[in-house]
């Protein structure tokens, strides 16, 4: 996961940093971050990547949001309905809503994002199945027509993580969902405005104070509520190395960390300075995802097979390291939460390798290589890799591990060319655990064949437990679904859980107002 430490190049890496941040002093209003990964894409309907997700929540706002207690709320809505049977749901946009190019939010833009975005979002795809059609009644007022009634509309347009239902302009929004929107179609609306002409990959990304934005009345909780500015400027530093980064926080040269290094946390936390801030208090999902389209892993036997040969503790412990920041859980849908279960899961994830021999020479793997995509630039993730294919080898399968940097890595797992001209079979990622609270939220248990997530897996009797899940309105009822499917899925993977773990963001302690939310977020930030 980490990169080769090198500590002369290191420090004279951050004794160079001062000239490539400039003086602090001047910028009194600007918070300078570094996040997880650096900003090369723009579109967070097009990939599911966090960085691109907490760009959309900086430029655009959503219908509705979830708060701190995980609840929706309502955001750009001010009202809405739904009528006695259920098949039309009115929703109405708050005053005074505006793009910043200076037109007005309407309901025809909204109507055409939600299109966007259920093309190719789990659960949007799940909710629009379900849609009948649209209609807008006036600028603001739109309809939305349901052919049977559905269970989770609110939850879907109030979806906290990727891909979240971000509104944009109608213009945007009808970009075919596949292709990423340009750069001159990031007209937001939302808390801050992208200065595109500041914008340099490898380098840095620019955000300043959208002047008028009109946040909501209340106060802010978690992705709800009034989205205040408090600070002129927020600028991404990208600066990959992570001792580098600890040197420039030491020396106030930027203010927030977002994904620190486990193993840098006891200095940090001595440094009077300095403060660390438990954002996200359910953590994360580490994940294995399968492409279904390709041996080996056509075959679920032999995916079932990986399940039986991974043991999570190897995972967590290669990249996490301190226990405090893991926890081994089977559950897929997150210990701690209501559907939180490892039932059904007592055979697998036990790090059995003779057993997932054994299964895979019934199942008739003929040693094709696994093509193992590496993500060798965020530190949370590189170790996942090499952890993988290790007990993926004590099992008996043949691996071809090849490293790259996660956006390149972003980019190719869309690819459907086979694995030996440019493809892939496997990559390990993590998911926010808001994301996988239930088997439609959760996009890696979509098994809708093309429509999936990129692996494609093509299930379904998955299909038909989620649908089932979508309607049912009883939640006792919703729980014996999951766990039903839950326990289908074991013996028919689409992907394989290898842990949950958290993760603290770092910051001056002249900075405040961090919202306790799945996302880092930069409203209700203050600058001392």
């Amino acid at each position: 996961m980490f990169e080769i430490r090198r500590p002369v190049a290191a420090l004279l890496a951050a004794a160079s940093i001062v000239g490539m941040l400039g003086a602090t002093a001047a910028q009194a209003q600007t918070i300078k971050a570094v996040m997880h990964s650096d900003v090369k894409i723009l579109d967070p309907i097009w990939t599911t990547a966090y960085i691109q997700r907490n760009f959309g929540y900086m430029v655009w706002d959503t219908l509705f949001a979830m708060d701190e207690k995980f609840e929706v709320k309502p955001q750009m809505v001010d009202k809405w309905s739904v009528s006695p049977d259920k098949l039309t749901w009115t929703f109405t946009l708050r005053d005074g809503l505006a793009w910043t190019n200076g037109q007005p939010v309407t309901a025809e833009d909204c109507i055409a994002s939600i299109k966007r975005w259920g093309a190719k979002d789990s659960m949007g795809q799940k909710m629009m199945a379900s849609v009948e059609g649209f209609e807008a009644v006036d600028a603001k007022t739109f309809r939305m027509k349901m052919k049977e009634p559905y269970g989770l509309v609110l939850e879907s347009l109030g979806k906290p993580s990727s891909n979240v239902p971000f509104m944009m302009p109608k213009k945007t929004a009808e970009t075919d969902p596949n292709t990423q929107i340009k750069i001159e179609d990031v007209i937001g609306s939302g808390p801050f405005i992208f200065k595109a002409d500041e914008w340099k990959p490898g380098e840095k990304v620019v955000f300043v104070k959208n002047a008028n934005y009109k946040p909501r009345s209340e106060p802010p909780s978690g992705l709800s509520g009034g989205k205040v500015v408090k600070v002129d400027r927020v600028e991404w530093i990208a600066m990959p190395d992570v001792q580098t980064q600890v040197a420039a926080i030491q020396n106030g040269e930027i203010d927030f960390i977002e994904s620190p290094g486990h193993d840098l946390l006891p200095l940090l936390s001595k440094d009077k300075n300095i403060k660390l801030v438990d954002w996200n208090p359910l953590g994360n999902q580490y994940t294995f995802r399968f492409n279904s389209l390709f041996k080996p892993f056509d075959n679920p036997k032999i995916r079932h097979a990986v399940m039986v040969a991974f043991g999570q503790e190897e995972f967590l412990k290669a990249t996490i390291g301190n226990p405090k920041y893991y926890k081994v859980c089977k559950a897929p849908f997150v210990c701690g939460t209501p559907l939180g279960s490892d039932e059904g899961m007592s055979g697998v994830l036990n790090g059995d390798a003779a057993k997932a021999k054994e299964l895979l020479k019934e199942a008739g793997y003929d040693g094709t290589p696994v093509v193992l995509m590496q993500s060798t630039d965020l530190q949370v993730l590189t170790n996942l890799a090499p952890v993988a294919k290790a007990q993926l080898e004590a099992a008996g399968f043949k691996v071809n591990m090849q490293a790259m940097d996660w956006q390149t890595l972003v980019g190719r797992r869309t690819k459907k060319d086979p694995p030996d001209k440019g493809g892939w079979n496997a990559f390990l990622t993590s998911w926010v655990s808001a994301d996988i609270l239930n088997p439609v939220s959760s996009g890696f248990f979509n098994a809708s064949c093309e429509k999936a997530m990129f692996g494609w897996p093509c299930d379904a009797t998955i299909e038909k437990m989620r649908d089932a899940f979508s309607k049912e309105t009883d939640p006792a009822k919703q729980k014996q679904i999951a766990m039903d499917l839950q326990k289908y899925w074991v013996d028919h993977p689409t992907h394989i859980n290898v842990g949950q773990w958290y993760q603290p963001a770092v910051m001056r302690t002249n900075i405040d107002g961090m919202m306790t939310s799945p996302v880092p977020v930069f409203w209700n930030m203050t600058k001392k």
